[in-house]
């Protein structure tokens, strides 16, 4: 029998609580790097996927780039990323990457991607090479970086750990019954080996993220939680799902701040070295404490 999902379902066009109002980013250093992503035409997910932990992030010297386009050979029903023939690999944007970083004054940079399952090497040549040339401009800045699967192939995921980010992190995104409605081509076994395999190839610290409101019960976060602590994971960020468009899987419920409070004192009782958990909690938030 079904256990009870954490809240109660939605009615239709629910008022978002009062936790998840997000207050307009300020402040002298959001002004100063807004001004250069403007003027400069950078790119950057916190922009575009108008992140409601921008201001705070920018604040303290973290951002996050998406690398390899801005199509997604993936249909996953939560994302928003467009989905779809993917264009040419542009092997120009590692520097462009790394100007970014430069110019913005970056301390510690988040890499994030697109699914490129159309490429042999499911993106993995640029992801390395794109690090390399970060930590060429840009030496003192520390990094993360959010990966896809890559199939689980591990040869692609060899590229990764050979040029040692501080923070490799794939997420899990849900519960594993889920995972098929959720997430569609990718599977729960698959992330947990990628993120088992890395640690054992020596990556110094792994990370991974899930999502609630989709219709998991407590019970099931636990079980994701206990699964992630037995795969050697040393970070975890529990936040709120949101329904980017009426095309994309509808929230089923809103997690409240105590429940949050909850899945963190449990994660940390797990033996997670960090556990972000909150509403608005995104993949990258609080990512420069992640590297200790």
């Amino acid at each position: 029998m079904q256990k009870e999902v954490i809240s109660k379902p939605l009615p239709e066009r629910q008022a978002k609580p009062k936790w998840l109002r997000v207050k307009l980013p300020t402040g002298k250093k959001y002004t100063e790097l807004r001004g250069l992503v403007d003027k400069y035409k950078l790119n950057t997910i916190c922009t575009s996927g108008s992140c409601p932990n921008m201001g705070e992030c920018w604040g303290e010297g973290t951002a996050t780039f998406m690398i390899l386009g801005n199509v997604c050979t993936r249909s996953c029903g939560f994302c928003g990323v467009k989905t779809g023939r993917p264009e040419t690999v542009d092997w120009d944007e590692p520097e462009k990457v790394a100007r970014s970083i430069k110019l913005m004054n970056i301390k510690h940079a988040v890499l994030t991607s697109v699914d490129r399952d159309d490429l042999k090497d499911m993106g993995s040549i640029m992801w390395a090479e794109t690090v390399n040339a970060v930590r060429r401009m840009n030496p003192n800045t520390t990094l993360e970086t959010l990966i896809p699967d890559f199939q689980g192939i591990e040869r692609h995921i060899d590229r990764i750990v050979s040029v040692a980010p501080e923070v490799v992190s794939h997420n899990i995104e849900t519960v594993k019954r889920l995972t098929r409605e959720v997430r569609i081509q990718a599977k729960y076994e698959r992330s947990m080996h990628v993120l088992k395999y890395l640690k054992q190839q020596g990556q110094r610290r792994t990370k991974s993220g899930i999502m609630l409101g989709l219709g998991e019960t407590r019970e099931e976060v636990i079980e994701t939680l206990h699964d992630l602590r037995t795969n050697d994971v040393d970070v975890v960020t529990i936040g709120q799902y949101l329904q980017p468009t009426k095309r994309h899987l509808p929230v089923k419920q809103f997690i409240t701040p105590e429940q949050f409070d909850e899945f963190k004192a449990i994660g940390l009782e797990l033996g997670f070295r960090h556990v972000e958990s909150s509403a608005l909690v995104r993949s990258s938030y609080k990512a420069q404490k992640h590297i200790n």
